[in-house]
């Protein structure tokens, strides 16, 4: 979101156009002259702004446009675009965790069927190991409820692991995230996620749709 009195639109430093910050990622340079994500957009100093995909991130690092933008003694990571992905990441599992604390979020199979059965899902979550059996089901529940019309983001791209200490407890395989505003953030950044991703819908590792999730599926049978 931007910050209080800053504009709702900025341009790309890679392909010049004006799109609205939620869909652009602002870098800065530290005091070091490293070049830095802001993903919150609160750190000092002169923004770069590009947006919010990785092959960008990785053009403007290339063609040195954050050192154009800043002018000054600026460097950018040959890496960047992976040190930006495990931010984003962190960031998420973060939200993930404190959407857990705050009644936003429930795990365990059982738990998001019977939130699912509630209608108070938003975003289902499915280990990148998951069986697909159970991620099917929890999937044929939903439709049940919502009718085929109706999406919900699905994200398979974290691990096991990852979920479940971000979750503080063990074997975390799906959770969901629930309405209100305790799941806001971690919606926000699994968007933010999968519009990084160079390739969004490769392997079933990364946020769907329902329907998307189940073409991909027909695609691999």
């Amino acid at each position: 979101m931007p910050r209080r009195n800053e504009p709702a639109d900025r341009m790309c430093v890679v392909t010049r156009n004006v799109r609205p910050v939620a869909e652009l990622l602002r870098f800065v340079a530290d005091p070091s002259g490293q070049v830095v994500l802001d993903l919150r957009h609160r750190l000092p100093g002169r923004g770069v702004w590009v947006s919010a995909r990785a092959d960008y991130v990785r053009q403007a690092a290339r063609k040195n446009l954050f050192a154009r933008t800043l002018k000054g003694s600026v460097r950018a990571a040959s890496d960047l675009d992976k040190q930006v992905d495990a931010q984003i990441r962190q960031a998420l599992l973060g939200s993930l965790s404190l959407a857990r604390k705050a009644g936003g979020l429930v795990a365990g199979f059982d738990s998001v069927d019977a939130a699912i059965a509630a209608g108070r899902v938003r975003g289902l979550i499915h280990a990148a190991g998951a069986g697909e059996d159970g991620v099917a089901k929890l999937r044929s529940a939903f439709r049940r409820l919502n009718g085929d019309g109706e999406n919900v983001p699905v994200l398979r791209q974290l691990s096991e692991p990852e979920l479940s200490l971000a979750l503080g407890r063990p074997h975390v395989i799906h959770a969901a995230l629930l309405a209100g505003r305790a799941g806001r953030l971690a919606l926000d950044l699994i968007n933010q996620l999968e519009r990084f991703q160079d390739e969004p819908l490769h392997a079933g590792h990364s946020l769907l749709t329902l329907e998307a999730d189940q073409a991909a599926e027909h695609r691999n049978t």
